[in-house]
C-alpha cells in the first residue's frame, strides 16, 4: 500500500486528505508500490499513457488530454537541441501535469474543496481540474499576480484571495486557511502526488527521443519540474529501461537565486538571500522548501546551475518570439539558460517551453 514518508524523520503516514506535512514539520515524499514503466498504452496521446507508472486509479473523468507534448528542434543551426512544448496544455502551462494527477488522487479521496497557493500557473491548473470534477477551489495568490492569470482563474470560478507580501507570505496565508478549515491542501510543493505528474515529462522525453538526452535544461523555483525530471529518469534507470541519467542544468533568475548560491557554496540547503524583483515571477522563490532534494538531484546527475539577468531574460523572450514562440518571462529564463550552457556539438539537450505569453499580458 502506498504511504507518505517524511523526508526528514522517515515517519510514515497513511494517505488521507488531512495529512500534508509531517508532525516534525518535514515535507512528505511518496513510498509507493513498484509501478511498471514497460506497460505504455501507446493509444493514449497524453501523460496517462504511463498510467501503470502513476499511483492513481480514478483519472478518466479528470483528464483533459494533458501531456505528451511535442519535441521540436530549437533552430536549424543548433544540432541535437530541442524545445519540449509544454505550454501546449489545457491551461497553457506544464503545471497541468501535476494538477491532473493530484486532483485525480483528491477525487479518489472524496475531497470536495481544495486550497491552493500559487504565483499563478499552478493555481490555474488546479482551478481548471477541480472545476472539471466539481470541486470547490480556493486560490491564494500575490496581489501583483499577472491580470491575465487572475482573469483565467475567474473563468474557472475559483475563489481568489490576494495576499500582499512575498511568495512565502502567500503560502503561509493558504496554510493558515488549511489549519482553520481542515480543507485539502493541494500544494504543488508539499504534496508528492504533484511530482507523480511532472515525472511524465521525463518519460515522454525518453520515449520521443528513443534514448536519454545528455542534458535537461530545467527552470527552478520550488523545483516541481526539476524534481519530476529527476524522479522520472530515476524510475527508468532503476527498472533497467535506461542505462544513464541526463545532467540536470538548473536555471534561476539572478535576482532570486538561493539554490544557485547554495550549490556554488557546497551547501545542502538553500542560501538565505535578499531577493530582488524579477520578471520571472514563476521561479521567484526565496525559500524553496525542497532545496535539499533539488540540490541533491543536480549533484547526483553531475549537473550545475546557471543564473540569468533581466536583460538576458528580455532578450531571450524577444528571440523566442522571433522564432514564432510566445512565452511568459519565466519560460524565457529557460532559453536564456540554454544560451549560457556550454553545449558540446554532439550533446543532446532538451529545453522546456513551460508557459504561454498570453498569461502575462
Amino acid at each position: 500500500m502506498d504511504q507518505y514518508v517524511c523526508s526528514r524523520c522517515n515517519k510514515s503516514y497513511e494517505i488521507n486528505p488531512s495529512i500534508w506535512r509531517c508532525s516534525c514539520g518535514g515535507l512528505l515524499d511518496l513510498d509507493k508500490q513498484k509501478c511498471e514503466l514497460n506497460k505504455i498504452n501507446h493509444s493514449l496521446p497524453s501523460l496517462w499513457r504511463y498510467n501503470q507508472a502513476i499511483p492513481v486509479n480514478d483519472w478518466i473523468d479528470t483528464t483533459m488530454g494533458e501531456g505528451y507534448t511535442s519535441l521540436i528542434p530549437i533552430d536549424q543551426n543548433t544540432s541535437h537541441s530541442y524545445f519540449k512544448m509544454d505550454y501546449m496544455m489545457p491551461t497553457s502551462s506544464f503545471k497541468d501535469r501535476g494538477a491532473a494527477v493530484l486532483i485525480s488522487k483528491a477525487k479518489e479521496l472524496n475531497v470536495k474543496h481544495i486550497i491552493v497557493d500559487s504565483s499563478g500557473n499552478a493555481g490555474n491548473a488546479f482551478a481548471a481540474y477541480a472545476k472539471r470534477v466539481d470541486m470547490e477551489c480556493d486560490v491564494y495568490i500575490n496581489d501583483k499576480t499577472s491580470p491575465n492569470k487572475i482573469k483565467q482563474l475567474k473563468s474557472y470560478d475559483a475563489n481568489i484571495y490576494k495576499i500582499s507580501g512575498t511568495r512565502e507570505d502567500v503560502a503561509q496565508a493558504a496554510q493558515n486557511a488549511v489549519d482553520e478549515t481542515g480543507r485539502f491542501y493541494a500544494s504543488h510543493v508539499f504534496n508528492p502526488y504533484f511530482f507523480e505528474g511532472t515525472k511524465t515529462y521525463a518519460f515522454e522525453t525518453w520515449e520521443q527521443l528513443g534514448h536519454v538526452p545528455d542534458a535537461m535544461i530545467v527552470p527552478v523555483g520550488n523545483g516541481t519540474l526539476l524534481l519530476g525530471v529527476y524522479y522520472g529518469f530515476i524510475e527508468l534507470y532503476h527498472q533497467n529501461i535506461v542505462d544513464k541519467m541526463p545532467k540536470i542544468i538548473a536555471i534561476q533568475s539572478e535576482n532570486c537565486a538561493p539554490l544557485s548560491e547554495a550549490f556554488n557554496l557546497g551547501l545542502s540547503d538553500y542560501k538565505k538571500i535578499q531577493s530582488k524583483e524579477t520578471s520571472a515571477e514563476g521561479i521567484a522563490i526565496a525559500k524553496p522548501l525542497r532545496a535539499p532534494q533539488i540540490l541533491e538531484a543536480v549533484r547526483n546527475t553531475q549537473g550545475t546551475f546557471y543564473t540569468v539577468n533581466e536583460n538576458e531574460i528580455m532578450q531571450a523572450s524577444r528571440d523566442l518570439s522571433n522564432s514564432g514562440i510566445f512565452v511568459e518571462k519565466t519560460t524565457a529564463v529557460n532559453y536564456a539558460g540554454f544560451l549560457k550552457y556550454k553545449k558540446k556539438d554532439s550533446e543532446i539537450v532538451v529545453v522546456p517551453i513551460c508557459g504561454s505569453g498570453l498569461k502575462s499580458l
